[in-house]
């Protein structure tokens, strides 16, 4: 599960809109839902538009995995960090990817430990 936990946060850090689609193509259902605090999308479509929103409003942060993945059947979670690479992060969180039959993110389960003001 370490291998969609790191497509995963790839994904995230795709600042190249190709680049970025083929992570979601590859990895993701066509048909995923993605819900935190600050969301709640659907589709390659739906979270292309939230990536690109996270990246425009914390520009060149990365970011990273915090910890290791918990996983048993077609689920794993995991905490992770949003900052400037290689430094502290600014942003915690924890997530919960579950896996289609296909072994594709069919739905996230996000959660915001620690947010700057």
């Amino acid at each position: 599960m370490s291998d969609i936990v790191r497509s995963y946060l790839d994904t995230w850090n795709a600042t190249d809109t190709d680049a970025r689609r083929t992570l979601l193509e590859a990895h993701w259902s066509p048909a995923v839902t993605y819900v935190d605090p600050m969301a709640e999308v659907c589709g390659h479509e739906g979270v292309e538009a939230l990536v690109g929103g996270v990246q425009a409003q914390f520009p060149g942060f990365v970011f990273t995995p915090v910890g290791e993945p918990d996983a048993h059947h077609r689920q794993v979670r995991f905490q992770w960090g949003l900052g400037p690479e290689g430094a502290e992060p600014v942003v915690v969180g924890f997530d919960v990817l579950v896996l289609d039959e296909q072994d594709r993110i069919a739905d996230v389960r996000g959660f915001l430990d620690r947010v700057p003001a």
